[in-house]
């Protein structure tokens, strides 16, 4: 696997893939760079039919603080070049990525750090089976910071994974959801101790990986299919909606108070 990365790493064990958000110090934000990172990893993995598990975790204290905005100048546009730039970036590059991840051929084992923020927790829901350490959560913070609604798939992943009134809870409210919540919810398949994060979720995967590979396929298979009939139509509902809220006033103020480390002052238009 000659491919290099630069804001991940890419290892294999023999029968495992190992991909790792390696951007720490922007708590491994989603820039231009990484999304293209994992959409290359994904395909490299899809491309290899001796990898039986994947395993995808981050560097650093936080497993994916969501799309990072320090790379977006979108405030300064015109709504309506802002709300095609919004839409252009989910539909060209975050969209398939998330599909990319969604479909792996091999199961797909989560470890969550740290938060997982937006479309950082859109993508811990892309996998199989989700681990996260007990000091994790997980936050729908599009709306109340961003004037902005989940996307990456999280209006399709929420109201499955954990039914429709608490789902529509966290994408209003965006309250950080503590990982042992998640867990009892259904949001997640457990939370461990921080200190075994590592090492439980590097034995889930050796489980799939020592497994009937044929059989977990079809297992994801006949789980996802379903699902699948939707969840690129969910994709593309999301890109038009989030295109809508990314030409509005709030979102402007959003950004900006980001920017400026303040909360947010909305004006509902």
């Amino acid at each position: 696997m000659p491919m290099q990365f630069q804001s991940l790493k890419f290892e294999r064990d023999q029968t495992i893939a190992r991909v790792t958000l390696n951007r720490p110090e922007r708590l491994n934000a989603l820039d231009g760079r990484l999304i293209e990172e994992l959409s290359a990893a994904a395909r490299l993995i899809d491309a290899e039919p001796g990898i039986r598990a994947v395993l995808l975790g981050a560097a650093g204290r936080a497993f994916c603080a969501g799309a990072d905005l320090a790379e977006d100048r979108v405030d300064e546009a015109v709504p309506a070049a802002r709300a095609a730039a919004v839409a252009a970036r989910l539909r060209d590059a975050l969209n398939p990525m998330a599909s990319a991840w969604f479909r792996l051929r091999a199961p797909l084992v989560v470890a969550v750090n740290g938060i997982a923020a937006g479309a950082g927790a859109s993508l811990a829901l892309c996998g199989d089976i989700v681990v996260a350490g007990r000091s994790a959560a997980f936050a729908q913070l599009f709306a109340p910071k961003l004037a902005l609604m989940p996307d990456l798939g999280g209006t399709f992943h929420l109201p499955r994974l954990v039914g429709a009134a608490r789902a529509k809870g966290l994408a209003l409210l965006g309250d950080p959801l503590p990982a042992a919540e998640a867990a009892a919810w259904g949001l997640i398949w457990a939370c461990v101790e921080d200190s075994e994060l590592l090492a439980r979720t590097e034995a889930i995967a050796r489980r799939l990986a020592d497994g009937p590979t044929q059989a977990h396929q079809r297992i994801k298979t006949v789980f996802n299919e379903p699902a699948s009939r939707t969840f690129e139509l969910q994709l593309e509902r999301e890109a038009v909606l989030q295109a809508e809220l990314a030409g509005t006033g709030d979102f402007t103020e959003g950004l900006r108070a980001f920017r400026e480390k303040r909360p947010p002052r909305f004006e509902g238009r």
